[in-house]
């Protein structure tokens, strides 16, 4: 998967969507960080569009018609973190609810599932979603929504957006499909236009891209889930401040630059690493030995920085690995500009159980790296090095 086939216009809509001058009587170019509270009212009851700045405030207005109109959606709406979002999607469920969640998922959204959304009597089961017959299966009478992240984090499989949604509808009409589309961001991948009834991202990543704001965002085209998230998004508050909103509004201007070269380095890093012999194998959608490569062919416009592999050794050898980079920062989170490496099975996923990290794959020597967009040749140069010094061979 060596081209990348942005969506077209892309580059315009991120620049000028929800950016209109004319918003303001000073006809400011760049959006105006609106930090009040509250706002003016001409008589009780009646305002100019804003009361209070939880239930709606200048700043984010412009951050969600942007976002909208990225992934090819009529509504977006911000919150305060990628898990907020997830929070306010669930809190659209009551009481004996059934959730089918993809097996292999971020972390944060395994653990609140099993230990916050249990919780309020919400149940899910994790099933491989890879196989949308699995999906099926798992179906129940009181299944309400089902949760896929494509790829994955952090064994990188891709989930068929379009055939899940397809057997869900033909299963069971009330439940919707959520698809999480954090590592591909709205620039390669949009999984409304696969039948997705929502699209949420943490924002924190590519969607910003400079590691300087946390943030989520859901998108969608149905009116009535658009209604229910602006009610959850005031009624418990989970919102970004006018701030954040700014950060993450300048970020997308970047955007399909900032995933040009994430795409290229990215590949040229799983390229490296799957000829070294201190690799045992390298899990990237652009590779041709990704199993799911033509999926990714048809359902993407490109792939991102995100790569994964397995170092030969043990967990000293992982260690040393990453302790070794000098470009690379060893830290969580993804989808910056610089370059980032962490071992999922003690930090982003340790959250996840033993036996289940064992079932998925995440082993100590499962190493993910973000690849940022700083020059190709000083990151070959760098895992090179920091290889070196975790040899086993």
């Amino acid at each position: 998967m060596e081209s990348y086939k942005p969506f077209p216009h892309i580059g315009t809509d991120a620049t000028h969507a929800g950016q209109d001058p004319d918003k303001w009587k000073c006809r400011a170019v760049v959006p105006l960080i609106s930090m009040s509270t509250t706002f003016k009212q001409s008589a009780p009851g009646e305002h100019s569009g804003f009361e209070y700045s939880r239930s709606g405030n200048p700043t984010r207005n412009c951050l969600e018609e942007c976002i909208a109109k990225l992934e090819g959606a009529k509504h977006a709406m911000v919150f305060a973190s990628g898990l907020a979002c997830t929070s306010a999607i669930t809190h659209m469920l009551q009481v004996g609810d059934h959730i089918v969640s993809m097996n292999d998922v971020y972390g944060g959204t395994n653990r609140y599932f099993k230990q916050c959304a249990s919780r309020m009597g919400i149940e899910t089961s994790f099933v491989d979603c890879t196989d949308a017959t699995k999906v099926q299966k798992a179906i129940k009478a009181n299944t309400k929504m089902v949760w896929v992240e494509t790829p994955t984090n952090p064994t990188m499989q891709l989930v068929d957006i379009e055939a899940v949604v397809n057997v869900v509808r033909s299963t069971k009409q009330d439940i919707f499909v959520v698809v999480d589309n954090t590592f591909m961001s709205s620039c390669m991948q949009r999984p409304l236009d696969f039948g997705a009834d929502i699209v949420m991202h943490s924002l924190t990543k590519y969607m910003n891209g400079h590691s300087d704001a946390v943030m989520g965002a859901c998108a969608t085209n149905s009116d009535e889930k658009c209604e229910r998230m602006r009610f959850l998004q005031n009624a418990f508050g989970p919102v970004p401040s006018p701030f954040d909103c700014f950060l993450v509004n300048r970020g997308l201007k970047t955007l399909h630059v900032r995933m040009k070269e994430h795409m290229k380095n990215g590949l040229a890093v799983a390229n490296y690493l799957e000829k070294h012999p201190n690799v045992e194998k390298v899990i990237h959608p652009g590779l041709q030995s990704h199993p799911q490569h033509e999926l990714a062919k048809r359902q993407m416009r490109g792939t991102s920085g995100m790569v994964t592999f397995f170092i030969k050794g043990g967990l000293e050898n992982s260690k040393a690995f990453l302790q070794n980079l000098k470009v690379f920062t060893l830290a969580e989170s993804l989808g910056g500009f610089e370059s980032l490496a962490e071992l999922p099975s003690i930090m982003t996923h340790a959250s996840v159980p033993e036996s289940e990290r064992a079932e998925l794959g995440i082993s100590d020597q499962l190493i993910r790296l973000s690849v940022g967009i700083e020059d190709e040749e000083d990151l070959l140069e760098d895992l090179k090095q920091a290889l070196k010094a975790a040899s086993v061979v």
